[in-house]
């Protein structure tokens, strides 16, 4: 497999060649956020995940078929940056978690709940709703009849932990609960994880650490 996930800042994209969809990572902005762009094999149809910054970067991923969905995992301005010219130029619907809805300066089309199935072509992606990072996180698992799970974490889990929560325990607690019951208790090893900065991971390399995270508190 000559995919990698690790994609920088005015770089190529790098592309994950499934059997049935096709995932393009990249590199924006100046929190060196990722975007990915999945496109359906069967029909051809696009969906965005994170129009985080560098419209012209995201529309030139895009091309010309447009992309039907815009999908923001979360509230933070760094994940939506572009996404207002994004919608413009493409007519996208626009997708966000239920709580963190009214942080985005674009208007959400649909607002997602957990368990909610979203789709591009003929992919379902299953919502799950990440309380802690911030109120409304989502993330999206695609689970491959071909192969392993494949997990869109925004903020929510990184290599080497979950994300910030700002030195509130509670807050802590609720990611690490919802991460740990609804991501490691129901996905296997394999699943790989692509977070909202930075590098892939499986969960499988960060399933050991968990009993660390919980003690350091972050």
């Amino acid at each position: 497999m000559s995919y990698t996930g690790r994609v920088t800042v005015g770089g190529a994209a790098d592309v994950h060649e499934l059997t049935d969809l096709m995932i393009s990572k990249v590199a924006v902005g100046p929190m060196d956020n990722n975007a990915y762009l999945l496109r359906c094999r069967a029909t051809g149809e696009q969906l965005l995940i994170d129009a985080a910054n560098e419209p012209h970067t995201l529309l030139t991923l895009v091309g010309p078929d447009g992309i039907a969905s815009a999908v923001t995992t979360h509230g933070h301005g760094d994940h939506w940056q572009a996404l207002a010219p994004v919608v413009a130029a493409t007519g996208a619907r626009t997708y966000a978690g239920r709580a963190d809805a009214p942080d985005i300066d674009v208007p959400t089309d649909v607002l997602v709940d957990d368990g909610d199935i979203l789709t591009v072509g003929r992919i379902p992606l299953t919502a799950r709703h990440l309380v802690g990072h911030t109120p409304g996180s989502i993330a999206l698992v695609y689970d491959d009849p071909h192969g392993h799970p494949h997990l869109f974490t925004g903020d929510c889990l990184f290599p080497g932990g979950v994300g910030n929560t700002w030195g509130d325990p509670e807050r802590f607690a609720s990611l690490l609960h919802d991460v740990e019951t609804k991501i490691f208790a129901e996905l296997p090893d394999e699943t790989w994880v692509y977070p909202g900065h930075g590098h892939d991971t499986t969960l499988g390399a960060e399933r050991p650490h968990l009993p660390e995270w919980r003690e350091r508190g972050w």
